[in-house]
């Protein structure tokens, strides 16, 4: 358990420490304690005095003595009738001075931890007089006024006056103190702001001061508790997020692990800009920040397989304001197994995993038409299920045997019927199929390796079950041994290949674009609106018992998470992956066109471990020579396929033919005034053809050394060509791409060839650059607008359109296995979409345009605006290494099929011939 992990974590600090904020109210305040004894209201009584600790609260007094023995009391203000300080003639038996002290007469009092036992809280009600003798007793009328102050407060008829009232205490207390820096932990320490703000802890929040130096930060307790100051290394620091606290702007959480599911410290604010300023002056000490946390990079990652579907899951919560210290937005992961009656787990069959692709009140046919009923029957605003899948009562039934003080704390000090707690896993997933109002999802534990939570080890009394039975551990299936064995096969569930095929399904409901609108009427995926972020502005409600009220309601019903993905969910890639058989038409069309990862190259196969031992050598790229061979910027580059002739096209109008054995410049042609835009060689190495802005394309025989066909197809500029089958695909500035059908024929000798054009393929700007993907399936196509068009290159049908840039594209291209198109855009960015479902799923942001690029799926070589080539790391989204090369932006890069030779031309006019060093 993430927050009861923590909590032990402390435990040395606090060993000797009862008292706990859980004891109070929620949203309740601890402001200040004092030493006393508490003595009999009958001041002759010969009973020693009970040593401990004053606590004074918001809307209770709490005395916790230092006997174990003897019980915490908590008296509620509100149900005090007397509070004053007394001076007495008689003498106290045990001192032999006149008493003195603080009278405390209430009609209802809370004994809690009696011989420091959890157990539900013993209420003792008539009236009572309590004396407390501060040890300091020159305090003791101050400590009653102050009572008198918040007993008045809580007398109050309205809650939104009580809340002001003691609001307005708590302000003035924290005005009149300030962050001790003697607590820092250099003197050299250099403080960059302090502020007021409040920790938070499930359940509980806890008021003082944060001050962020140039090396920690601290937050300092108003009250000293549970410790006098708590303290974050930034250099430790890895992830930090802004969070919605009370559905308002003002929380941010800090970690320093990568993977753990609890935070090092939470803290909501006073003010949305000073969280702000913290987060930002925190950022920067974390490298590409803004970058590495984004739910499109995390996917990328899941998606090819570099984190598990757990650690996806655990981001995607976080991104989404689920935290392990907030129970009303505690992180919320699916039930994925079915199956709790079989003495075997198979999870070769599909029918031992819940569907997936719909929510939990969805799954059981009958239940769900009984809730359609009533929901078309239901007036405005309306909703399908009258409960959520995720609530602080939610998670502390899941967790009440390791937490129980947070049970005994949302529920005042009571536990739940011993029947309806988590009893069983078989009875609690049946009762999530049928029952009325039970829709709950699980929590991240139950994939967790910490069992506990299963096992009453704490020999908790949690109530006699009808028959007789006690609470004790959790039942387990039959299919597991124990509780560890238990979390072990949910491990395995989540990972398995059935739940990596589906995992996107879930998230669409849960975090993506069938949790909100049509989208979600037609998934049945439609809760309270009150659960949705931005369904109320809580500044904007003037009576503040509504307020406080609505706030109450959305915090204990549940909230949805934030969205994160408006567009469908790419599906993972597995080693088996085929077509979904529940995708839409478009995308199924999709499946067919980009082939299995089995089909498309073997990891096995001695030519594709070739090329992933060039990329992981990438960054140890050597310039082997270097050419002037060009007037003007380098366009295009083409080689045969025996390496031996190089072809490059210019600004300059000329198209080159470079011997890269000899090192020499063969022959250099021109076929009009204009810039010729790009090359390439056709198959059996006889001709090149080049694309010119002077709206032309130019079929040059190697063979016979002069141009052999002309093809003047477009009414501007030609800006990229593609090949593939005998079908030749040219992009123009005119906002066309053309296909035309070329006879192979015809280039084996001197005749003119025919070109027929098969399909013209309108965009609304002009398109500056095409890729085909290597199937030669689907093309995919850049706009000088940003805009990205991905074609079915057998039909013709266009299946996505992307606005992912802000200016041209200068680069385009599909990964090895067709699954990905990676852009660089005028804008200074590279972004991955995911061609399946066209979404854009990364997006990572350079210092200088990249002009263009080559790339394995995973790894990128791009050539820069600055001249240098950058090697970068998708999964990251950081740039690895920085190579020198040219003078100029680098405009063209060629690589062969092994990845071990590449050339790159540039506007310094040069080719540059690179080899990786091994």
């Amino acid at each position: 358990m993430a927050f009861i992990q923590k909590k032990e974590r402390s435990k040395e600090r606090t060993i000797h420490c009862r008292f706990s904020l859980l004891l109070l109210d929620l949203e309740e305040y601890y402001f200040e304690q004092h030493s006393a004894h508490h003595v009999t209201s009958n001041i002759t009584a010969q009973k020693r005095p009970i040593r401990g600790s004053l606590k004074i609260c918001s809307k209770s007094l709490i005395f916790e003595p230092e006997p174990v023995a003897e019980p915490i009391l908590k008296i509620p203000l509100r149900d005090c009738s007397k509070i004053e300080a007394i001076e007495e003639s008689a003498q106290n038996p045990f001192n032999e001075i006149n008493f003195s002290g603080l009278l405390v007469v209430c009609r209802q009092v809370y004994f809690i931890k009696e011989d420091n036992i959890v157990a539900p809280y013993k209420i003792e009600r008539g009236e009572r007089a309590f004396i407390f003798q501060l040890e300091v007793s020159s305090k003791t009328e101050d400590v009653a006024q102050t009572l008198l102050q918040l007993h008045r407060a809580s007398c109050l008829d309205k809650l939104g006056d009580q809340t002001a009232m003691i609001a307005a205490n708590l302000q003035s207390r924290l005005a009149r103190t300030s962050f001790d820096k003697n607590s820092f932990q250099s003197v050299s320490e250099k403080p960059h702001m302090e502020c007021e703000a409040e920790m938070v802890n499930p359940l509980v929040t806890n008021p003082g001061h944060v001050c962020i130096t140039d090396e920690n930060l601290y937050f300092q307790p108003l009250c000293g508790y549970p410790e006098p100051v708590v303290q974050i290394k930034l250099h430790s620091v890895r992830r930090i997020y802004k969070r919605r606290h009370g559905l308002r702007p003002l929380g941010l959480e800090v970690f320093c692990t990568e993977n753990d599911l609890c935070s090092d410290i939470y803290l909501k604010f006073y003010k949305t800009s000073e969280r702000d300023e913290l987060y930002y002056y925190i950022a920067t000490f974390l490298e590409n920040h803004m970058v590495e946390h984004t739910a499109e990079s995390y996917m990328l990652q899941w998606q090819r397989g570099h984190i598990s579907n757990y650690q996806y899951l655990l981001h995607l919560n976080n991104l989404a304001d689920r935290s392990c210290n907030d129970l009303s937005q505690y992180p919320v992961f699916p039930w994925v197994i079915a199956d709790y009656n079989s003495a075997e787990l198979d999870l070769m069959n599909p029918d031992t995993f819940r569907d997936l692709s719909k929510p939990i009140g969805a799954l059981n046919k009958e239940r769900l038409e009984r809730l359609l009923v009533r929901y078309r029957d239901m007036p405005e605003p309306k909703f399908m299920y009258g409960s959520h899948y995720s609530s602080p009562g939610y998670v502390l039934f899941y967790l009440v045997r390791v937490a129980p003080e947070h049970m005994l704390c949302l529920q005042n000090g009571r536990y739940d019927h011993a029947d309806r707690m988590f009893n069983s896993i078989a009875e609690t997933w049946k009762n999530c199929l049928e029952g009325a109002t039970d829709f709950k999802e699980l929590i991240p534990e139950f994939y967790g390796s910490d069992s506990s939570f299963l096992v009453n080890s704490l020999s908790l009394n949690l109530g006699k079950r009808q028959g007789g039975k006690m609470v004790g551990d959790v039942l387990l299936p039959p299919w597991a041994s124990d509780a560890d064995d238990f979390l072990q096969k949910c491990r395995k569930a989540l990972e398995s290949q059935y739940v990596s095929e589906h995992l996107h399904e879930w998230i669409d409901l849960i975090f993506g674009y069938k949790q909100k609108s049509c989208d979600a009427i037609a998934a049945h995926n439609v809760f309270h609106p009150l659960t949705y972020e931005g369904c109320m502005d809580c500044d904007s409600i003037e009576d503040t018992d509504q307020k406080i009220a609505m706030l109450t309601q959305i915090l204990e019903f549940g909230q949805t998470p934030k969205q994160l993905f408006t567009t469908p969910h790419p599906q993972r890639i597995t080693p088996k992956f085929q077509s979904m058989s529940r995708t839409p038409s478009q995308s199924a069309s999709l499946n067919e066109l980009s082939p299995a990862v089995s089909e498309d190259s073997s990891f096995e196969d001695l030519t594709e471990e070739s090329r992933k031992l060039a990329w992981n050598n990438i960054c140890k790229l050597m310039i082997v020579s270097s050419h002037k061979i060009h007037k003007e910027a380098v366009t295009g580059i083409a080689v045969t396929r025996n390496g031996s002739s190089v072809f490059t096209t210019s600004q300059d109008s000329t198209l080159k033919m470079f011997s890269k054995e000899a090192g020499l410049l063969q022959r250099s042609m021109s076929f009009s005034n204009m810039a010729l835009s790009s090359c390439l060689v056709l198959p059996d190495d006889t001709v090149v053809v080049c694309s010119s802005w002077d709206n032309n394309v130019y079929f040059y025989s190697i063979a016979y050394g002069r141009r052999q066909d002309t093809i003047m197809g477009h009414d501007d500029a030609i800006s990229k060509i593609c090949w593939c089958e005998n079908q030749l695909y040219t992009a123009s500035w005119d906002s066309t791409v053309k296909v035309w059908k070329c006879v192979p024929s015809d280039f084996s000798s001197n005749k003119r060839s025919q070109f027929e054009l098969l399909a013209e393929l309108e965009h609304d700007a002009g398109v500056n650059t095409i890729n085909l993907n290597p199937a030669g399936t689907m093309l995919v196509s850049g706009s000088k607008e940003g805009i990205v068009s991905i074609w079915d290159a057998t039909s013709f049908e266009l299946l996505h359109q992307v606005i992912c840039h802000s200016g041209k594209i200068n680069a385009i291209s599909f990964s090895p296995d067709s699954r990905h198109v990676l852009t660089a855009g005028e804008d200074r960015t590279l972004k991955v979409i995911d061609v399946q479902t066209g979404m854009l799923i990364s997006s990572v942001v350079s210092e200088a345009q990249q002009r263009c690029f080559c790339w394995d799926g995973n790894t990128v070589l791009s050539g820069s605006q600055t001249g240098e080539l950058l090697v970068w790391d998708l999964m990251s989204g950081k740039v690895t290494k920085k190579i020198p090369g040219h003078s100029g932006a680098v405009t063209a890069m060629w690589m062969n099929e092994q990845c071990s030779s590449i050339i790159t031309g540039s506007e310094d006019k040069q080719i540059i011939f690179w080899k990786p060093q091994y």
